[in-house]
């Protein structure tokens, strides 16, 4: 399988934009359901470009939507299906991070990965394999995928800020804590972040953790 990332995305409200915000949607969305996150956090980074590509495979449980990998216990796909999914949307955004950095002249040193549900299972997998340490990597609702890999895979370290809704019913707060754990035993620096009365979505106190570590990592 072969794709081109695609997405909308919004101006630095400078005009000159120095970094870039690289949002990325959970199961059954799109670029769209994500992008909102940079009418709020525009004006608080000015300079800051956001992009929220569409992921590349239509999404088998919503054919309105998109999705990274299918998801077997969910959609009825395969381990097989699930795997060559994942692996093939891999080399599409590490292509689109590639593309994106020479389109916009931002070096991986001022670019932030932000996921949220399935979006941060990406973004947690493909940051550390990249070649170049990227600023950081917020994950919303997600999950550390193969965290025994990463030991032996890693290529790069970034921190990573992980958040969870403490009323989440889709991600268990043990999921957190084995991100956590995971990407610590591979040397990243990690925080974590709890919402208090959230389920699976984003907080307005979580968006606040979030755009704190942007702006720390950014400056």
């Amino acid at each position: 399988m072969s794709f081109t990332l695609d997405g909308p995305k919004r101006a630095a409200k400078s005009g000159a934009p120095d970094a870039l915000v690289v949002l990325l949607h959970g199961y059954g969305a799109d670029g769209n359901d994500l992008i909102g996150l940079a009418d709020v956090m525009g004006d608080h980074l000015p300079s800051v470009e956001f992009r929220s590509p569409d992921a590349p495979q239509a999404c088998t449980m919503n054919p309105m939507g998109r999705q990274w990998f299918p998801i077997p216990h969910m959609d009825g796909s395969t381990e097989a299906q699930r795997n060559a999914g994942f692996e093939a949307s891999q080399t599409a955004l590490n292509a689109w991070l590639d593309q994106t950095a020479e389109e916009t002249g931002v070096p991986a040193a001022r670019t932030v990965l932000v996921g949220f549900s399935q979006g941060t299972m990406m973004s947690l997998h493909v940051g550390p394999r990249r070649a170049e340490p990227l600023a950081g990597s917020v994950g919303f609702s997600g999950r550390l995928l193969a965290p025994e890999r990463l030991p032996a895979e890693i290529a790069s370290k970034l921190p990573v800020l992980l958040l969870l809704g403490d009323l989440d019913e889709v991600v268990p707060f043990t999921d957190m804590e084995a991100a956590r754990a995971g990407l610590t035993d591979a040397g990243l620096d990690v925080a974590t972040h709890v919402m208090p009365r959230t389920g699976h979505g984003i907080s307005p106190d979580g968006l606040g953790a979030a755009l704190a570590f942007i702006k720390a990592r950014l400056g």
